[in-house]
């Protein structure tokens, strides 16, 4: 999936380091991967293994949502066209 590498983050509930890990981890998913469910996923299982589960992912171009997070948990950005929404509950 193209994408120019710049990330503009809208909403964050994070950490400075996981936010950095959140936008290269999205970087390297949207360089391995064309498909959303994919990216997602990759995104999803990377956070899992480094900051423990229960972690969820949506990456798409139009989506609506409303989630609750745990405190601190929470990034939803920009890399180019393609949004991530990233949270861990659970």
């Amino acid at each position: 999936m193209s994408t120019d590498k710049r990330a503009v983050v809208k909403n964050v509930d994070m950490s400075d380091e996981m936010q950095q890990k959140a936008i290269d981890t999205a970087i390297q998913a949207l360089d391995s991967f064309n498909i959303e469910k994919d990216i997602a996923s990759y995104i999803k299982k990377e956070f899992d293994k480094t900051y423990n589960p229960t972690w969820h992912c949506v990456v798409g171009r139009s989506f609506g949502s409303f989630v609750t997070h745990e405190t601190k948990h929470f990034i939803y950005f920009y890399i180019g066209q393609v949004a991530v929404q990233l949270w861990k509950c659970g």
